[in-house]
């Protein structure tokens, strides 16, 4: 979920109920829009392009397996995806994985196109997703992944969102956290108050720095920090395009207002992310132990599935 710059921190932002009327605002917009502009398997975070000529389609299969790969995620193991979107990471997880997946959500649309995902994929019996606030999720998992959650968390409660992270952790699991940050120095402007009112209330934008802070004082320590920021620049560009090509029907799904809206912020996101005023981290997070299994080398990451 692109942003053009941060929110400063509040007090009041963020709580359960906070939360749930932003994501409402935010993705309850129209499962038929965001059909129109995102690709087949409804993903809306950056995708990961080996080559700039690379589909859409292909590059968001690709940051899926980017994720799985790094997390190490083996047939068995329970996974879970905070902030599940439309389902494509817990399918793919339970797919071509062979995860028991489970994903949560506040979107109730998300929520109902998940469940028809899994359903018709045959994947019902090992994946499912669940309208649940992250806080309220229990038991503990294998691996853990959270893409484009965190700018959503408030950067008051990072503390908190690392350490319930913690707690649903296995000893020797993996936590991927995948989420736009501003570089240091970065200040608000027109188009953050933009965001505020129009886009995503309560949306905040943390430093790269406050979220190893807060992950290490969960218990956490910092295996892996990838920088993401030209595919995100790339994928903003395709989002642009496919709204642009396909403005006849966007404009059947919502209302003009909706739709000018959504190519603004995407256009500057893409423009950001370009200029380098915004960035996008993937972190790869173990519990601090003897007993985390660790690879001497990277190259694990990127070989080709």
């Amino acid at each position: 979920k692109p942003l053009f710059q941060s929110q400063g921190p509040t007090n009041e932002r963020h709580s359960r109920r906070d939360d749930l009327e932003a994501i409402h605002h935010h993705y309850d917009v129209s499962n038929e829009f965001y059909g129109l502009w995102l690709d087949p398997r409804m993903v809306y975070s950056c995708a990961y392009f080996r080559e700039e000529t690379d589909t859409l389609a292909d590059a968001q299969v690709q940051k899926l397996d980017h994720i799985c790969r790094k997390l190490r995620l083996q047939s068995g193991e329970r996974f879970l995806d905070i902030g599940c979107g439309w389902g494509a990471l817990v399918a793919r997880a339970a797919g071509a994985y062979g995860a028991r997946a489970l994903g949560c959500t506040l979107s109730t649309q998300q929520r109902d196109d998940a469940v028809r995902l899994l359903e018709e994929r045959g994947l019902a019996d090992r994946a499912r997703v669940e309208l649940r606030d992250y806080r309220d999720v229990t038991g503990t998992f294998t691996k853990i992944a959270s893409v484009g959650m965190v700018e959503h968390v408030g950067r008051r409660r990072l503390g908190q969102y690392f350490s319930v992270m913690a707690e649903r952790l296995d000893p020797r699991g993996l936590f991927l956290n995948h989420g736009i940050v501003r570089p240091l120095g970065t200040r608000e402007d027109a188009a953050t108050h933009f965001l505020q009112r129009r886009v995503f209330p309560g949306a905040e934008l943390p430093h790269l720095e406050e979220m190893v802070h807060a992950a290490e004082r969960a218990g956490f320590e910092v295996l892996d920090v990838e920088n993401l920021r030209p595919h995100y620049a790339l994928t903003c560009r395709a989002w642009v395009a496919r709204l642009q090509a396909n403005a006849a029907a966007c404009l059947e799904a919502v209302d003009p207002e909706t739709y000018r809206t959504w190519l603004l912020y995407l256009a500057g996101s893409a423009n950001n992310f370009e200029q380098g005023a915004s960035d996008i981290y993937q972190m790869l997070l173990a519990k601090r132990s003897t007993a985390q299994v660790r690879h001497l080398r990277r190259e694990y990451m990127y070989a080709p599935r």
